[in-house]
């Protein structure tokens, strides 16, 4: 989800090719936001080519890992065909594929759809990737053994008449028994302790990333704004800035426990994050649940 989109190229400010030491960050000014029932595309061109730069060191066969665990664990025992919403570049999708899953893969943006089937084709990946909005997806091959939406992704989807729309059609995607397995913003931890700003960089071929993430809560609707800006520093001294603003929406368990119930699937764990830990508090930042379909 995105708003005031802008990308420039510019020599970058004083005479010294490299970034000077003392180099500030001054937040930006408060972005427009969007209405909350869209569901705009994020993570657009370049912003898309700097998601695995930004995201590189996330544990990402770890996490397949639980989310197999969870599968062998809550399900019948003739859990292979899995559906993945929101997948982003494919790191998911590709390592779930390494433990033996037959995987088609869904995202919102044709641009990290792009590079996802080019890692699947650089890889010899069998993961098919296809465009779908997770409100209204139709995949003809359903229905399917487990439907999986990692990386807070479902909180995308920000109005309740759109979380029960993604959950229903995620209900009719699953064969009787099949499992969901999900992970989600926890609200008590966003409220009690988010970081308004973050600044992280990254060294890349011939300068580095700096990204200043800023972030504001509207706590009356449970949505977080996040605005991401984005320099590419050339040590030749010149520079590219983009900015994208976000909006992702948080949730309590009790309150995703009645969305789940409601479109009949049955909450069978929550954890916190992708570890055997189901003890949530207001410290638990990732809720990871499994839910499975009824009969």
């Amino acid at each position: 989800m995105n708003s005031g989109k802008q990308v420039c190229t510019c020599p970058r400010p004083g005479t010294s090719p490299k970034r000077p030491s003392n180099w500030s960050v001054t937040p930006s000014a408060p972005r427009t936001r969007l209405p909350s029932s869209l569901m705009e595309s994020s993570y657009i061109g370049k912003h898309a080519e700097y998601y695995n730069i930004f995201y590189q060191d996330k544990a990402y066969a770890q996490e397949a890992a639980f989310v197999h665990a969870c599968l062998q664990r809550f399900g019948d025992g003739a859990t292979t065909r899995v559906l993945e919403l929101a997948c982003g570049t494919g790191r998911h999708a590709f390592e779930l594929e390494k433990l033996d899953y037959e995987l088609i893969a869904t995202d919102y943006s044709p641009d990290m759809l792009a590079s996802a089937t080019q890692s699947a084709e650089a890889s010899g990946s069998r993961v098919e990737f296809r465009q779908a909005d997770m409100r209204d997806f139709a995949i003809p091959e359903a229905p399917f053994d487990a439907v999986v939406c990692l990386f807070d992704s479902i909180g995308y989807v920000q109005t309740n008449e759109a979380i029960a729309d993604v959950l229903a059609n995620v209900h009719k995607h699953l064969r009787p028994g099949g499992l969901f397995v999900f992970e989600f913003w926890h609200a008590a931890a966003m409220l009690n302790g988010f970081d308004p700003l973050r600044v992280k960089r990254w060294p890349i071929d011939g300068g580095e990333l700096l990204r200043i993430s800023e972030t504001e809560l509207e706590p009356d609707k449970q949505l977080a704004y996040v605005t991401y800006t984005i320099y590419d520093l050339q040590d030749s001294g010149s520079y590219t800035q983009l900015s994208e603003t976000q909006t992702n929406r948080y949730f309590l368990k009790g309150e995703m426990q009645h969305w789940l119930e409601t479109a009949d699937l049955q909450p069978l764990a929550w954890f916190n994050g992708f570890q055997d830990d189901e003890n949530i508090d207001q410290d638990t930042w990732h809720i990871v649940a499994v839910a499975r379909r009824g009969e």
